[in-house]
This record gives C-alpha cells, structure tokens and sequence, in this order.
C-alpha cells in the first residue's frame, strides 16, 4: 500500500534549479516546478521569461546547462525530442507541425501510420486511420464530415484539438502546450480549454504555457510564473486569486508605479 501511495505522489515531470547558458546569455537562471497525473500546471510569463527555452529543455530539443530533471522520479538527460516522446512528453506547439493542405487523418498519424500486407508489399492502412481519426476527434465533439479533408479546412481551435488529440492516442504522459490559446476568439478558445480540462480528467499531467492569465486560471490546478528565467513562485487555484496572479507575473509594483505616471488610466 505504501509502494501505491508513494508512485501516486510522485511527479510525472519534476525540474530542480535548472539552468541553461548560451555562450554569455543566460536563459535560464533557477527554475524548479513539477506537474503529478491528472493536474494541469500553468507556466505564466510575459515574453523573455524564459518560457520557450524551459519547452526546450523539456520537450528535448536542448540539454540544461545544470540542474535537475527527473520523469516519474528518475533521472533523465534527453538527447533529442524522440526522447522526450519516448518518455511520455508530448509537445504541441504554436505552429502545431501540421501541413494544412494535407488530410486530417495523415496530419493525425504522421509518420506513424499503421501498414498491412506482406513484405515487400505493405501499405498504409487508411481505412483503420480514417475510422480512428473520426472516432477520436468526435470523442472531443468535434464531428469532422470527411477525414480525408484538408486540415487547413478546420477553424484554429479544432486544428489545436487535432494537434492534442494526436498526442494523446499516441500514450503522452505529459502534455506540454505552448500558448494554445494565444491566436484564436472566443469560441475556439473555449472549445481549446475545454478539450484541455478533459485530458485533465482522463489523468494526464499538462503543462500550460500562456501569457494569458484568464485563460490560465480558468483550467489550471497550479501556477507557477516565471520571470527573467527564475521561477517567482507557484500557488494552487485556491491560494490566489486572479487579480493577484495577474499581478505576481505582470510586476504588480511595476503596473501601479506606470498607471500613477499615466493618471490611472490602466
């Protein structure tokens, strides 16, 4: 009972005092946080933050300089992204690495489609993909007419869904999603947080990265805000209250200070 109680309280990703150095620039100077199954941790900072090079450090497109980084508990030192993958970490990022004139379903399975046949004669089975890419994207409520349509054909929001979706049938862990939100209305991103707070549920960890505070709050379990690549601090949803988180990640001092000069208008 106690092995159980303790793989249950171990964080699926955990960073100590990670630093990263390019050459005299100094990205990151002391950033620790941690995300356990079934919580979505929000990363917030304004730009230069630091929030792109701890995605980096992350997802394993760079090594830290120094410091900890640890899956499940156990040490790691990815060496290229299919680490990262191999691991459990997926990342969706602005772009979403997606080819909008190319069909949903080969944007869903991406070099990882399915073949039959014998050798040398296999081929790609794109009856299962179609019947998986259909079913997975109307788990989300998302009922696309066509899976051999366009992806460029879909709204932002559901291009986002389609990015995470993917992740998730492929056995991520983790989700990391860099600014999911940061170029759609209303609606899309309502659909996005959505989707977000359902992998939530289904007990995967998801790391949030936004500058955006509401949208953070609205789905978030915990907080941490990041400023010229140190970590300022991380608070659960019910320690803080929005105006506050706005405040700790905008520089609250900093704000006031700026709306006094201005005559209150901020």
């Amino acid at each position: 009972m106690a092995d159980g109680k303790t793989a249950m309280s171990t964080p699926v990703i955990e960073v100590n005092n990670v630093v990263k150095h390019y050459g005299s620039v100094i990205a990151l100077s002391g950033v620790s946080m941690k995300v356990s199954q079934g919580e979505v941790l929000c990363l917030l900072g304004d730009n230069g933050a630091g929030k792109s090079t701890l995605i980096k450090t992350l997802s394993g497109v760079v090594r830290p300089t120094s410091g900890d980084f640890l899956v499940e508990g156990k040490p790691v030192a990815f060496n290229s992204p299919r680490d990262a993958l191999d691991a459990g970490i997926a990342t969706v990022y602005q772009d979403l690495a997606m080819i909008p004139l190319m069909s949903i379903t080969r944007n869903f399975f991406m070099g990882r489609e399915p073949l039959k046949g014998i050798p040398p004669f296999r081929h790609i089975d794109f009856k299962h993909c179609n019947a998986v890419t259909h079913e997975e994207m109307r788990k989300i409520g998302i009922d696309i007419r066509d899976p051999n349509q366009a992806v460029g054909t879909l709204s932002g929001g559901e291009r986002q869904c389609v990015a995470i979706a993917r992740a998730v049938y492929f056995g991520a862990k983790v989700l990391i999603l860099d600014e999911p939100t940061s170029a759609l209305g209303v609606a899309q991103t309502s659909m996005v947080l959505k989707y977000i707070h359902q992998v939530q549920q289904k007990g995967l960890g998801v790391i949030f990265i936004t500058h955006n505070v509401r949208h953070a709050y609205a789905v978030g379990s915990r907080f941490t805000v990041l400023n010229r690549g140190k970590t300022l601090g991380t608070c659960a949803k019910g320690e803080i209250s929005i105006d506050e988180l706005q405040n700790m990640m905008a520089g609250g001092k900093e704000l006031q200070t700026l709306s006094d000069e201005l005559g209150g208008t901020i």
